[in-house]
């Protein structure tokens, strides 16, 4: 695989520069080249390929382990070192997170509400005491959001919103679903991780009070 980095990259440096880097003999490469590729070597390149090819499906955020596990469902026989090995030679790498830069970011500090609920989940009667979140959900066109609404008596999601933007209006259609489905007839207990979309004035409870009332 050094000889086919080489070969790879020679029109960008200079071949002894890379075989000094990579520890190999430059009159070995071109003995390489003159020879036809092992059937082990013809593998690697296929496998390389079937490699680059589902990290690019995946949104180039695999890693080498959920690569073999694609390989693995489409009849490849490939290990996981297997697997590591040629991902890292041909630069595959799983793609974590983006880092923000650092400096003083506006707007208003969010108003946090008091934890009322004080992780006791439980509830005596429906409509007392609602649950929300919001969860991501991978799919081929990027990512998908999917915020719910859950009623702790009985466990049933009662409100929902899909979008492909994490919005406040994520969140507030809902809980529009949750209120119109439900109709509490008296104030119900809202309970969230208190991310930014939770904590909008979109989604406070004086905001909300204009849309439904209890009756």
């Amino acid at each position: 695989m050094k000889y086919a980095f080489i070969r790879a990259h020679r029109a960008e440096f200079s071949i002894r520069a890379m075989c000094r880097v990579l520890r190999v003999h430059f009159s070995g490469f071109y003995a390489w080249l003159r020879e036809p590729l092992s059937l082990r070597a013809q593998e690697d390149v296929r496998q390389t390929e079937l490699l680059r090819q589902a990290w690019q499906e995946s949104g180039k955020v695999y890693g080498y382990r959920k690569l073999c596990d694609d390989l693995r469902d489409q009849g490849e026989r490939i290990s996981e070192n297997r697997a590591a090995r040629l991902a890292s030679l041909a630069g595959v790498a799983v793609h974590i997170g983006y880092r923000r830069r650092p400096g003083r970011y506006g707007g208003k500090l969010a108003v946090v509400a008091e934890n009322k609920l004080e992780q006791c989940f439980e509830a005596s009667a429906p409509d007392q005491t609602w649950v929300t979140d919001i969860t991501y959900i991978r799919t081929h066109e990027g990512w998908l959001y999917l915020c719910v609404v859950i009623d702790l008596f009985s466990r049933r999601v009662i409100g929902w919103s899909a979008q492909s933007r994490m919005t406040t209006d994520l969140v507030l259609q809902a809980l529009l679903m949750a209120i119109w489905r439900r109709k509490p007839s008296d104030k119900v207990k809202l309970h969230s991780d208190q991310g930014s979309q939770f904590t909008s004035r979109e989604c406070r409870p004086s905001f909300i009070n204009t849309i439904w009332k209890p009756v």
